[in-house]
């Protein structure tokens, strides 16, 4: 029986990784996929945050996407983000400056941009900041 499995993480940007891995881990629509090598086949939604490939070595790399698709086949998992960077390059200071502006936007209510773009760029901002402090907490171990 195979121990591993191979992983995509691609967004519009282009390919960020591709590999052969122990697991996956990730946000999906229903809750946290934990992905091993013969998997259900499954294809579902993912929420902004953290992808975790631990590689065959036991180190683990950690990618931020902003949302997106996975699917899962027995030894492929393909993540399809909007984007997607490694969470070592997430900039804490740009996120934290979006999301004040976002937030001053929908308090004001007569900025230039519509609440429901201040909002989704809200979301976006507070999911690159959880992401960023979880992973920071994950280095600290």
């Amino acid at each position: 029986m195979s121990k591993t499995i191979h992983c995509d993480i691609v967004s519009a940007e282009g390919e960020i990784f591709s590999g052969t891995v122990a697991m996956v881990f990730a946000n999906g629509e229903m809750g946290e996929l934990g992905i091993a090598p013969r998997h259900t086949p499954l294809l579902t939604r993912l929420k902004p945050g953290l992808v975790r490939v631990k590689l065959e070595d036991d180190n683990e790399e950690d990618y931020y996407v902003s949302g997106g698709l996975i699917e899962i086949q027995p030894h492929v998992v393909t993540v399809l983000a909007d984007t997607a960077i490694r969470a070592s390059h997430l900039d804490e200071a740009a996120a934290l400056q979006a999301k004040e502006e976002a937030e001053r936007t929908i308090a004001d209510q007569h900025g230039e941009m519509d609440i429901a773009q201040a909002q989704a760029k809200l979301a976006m901002a507070i999911a690159e900041i959880s992401a960023l402090r979880q992973w920071k907490k994950r280095m600290k171990r």
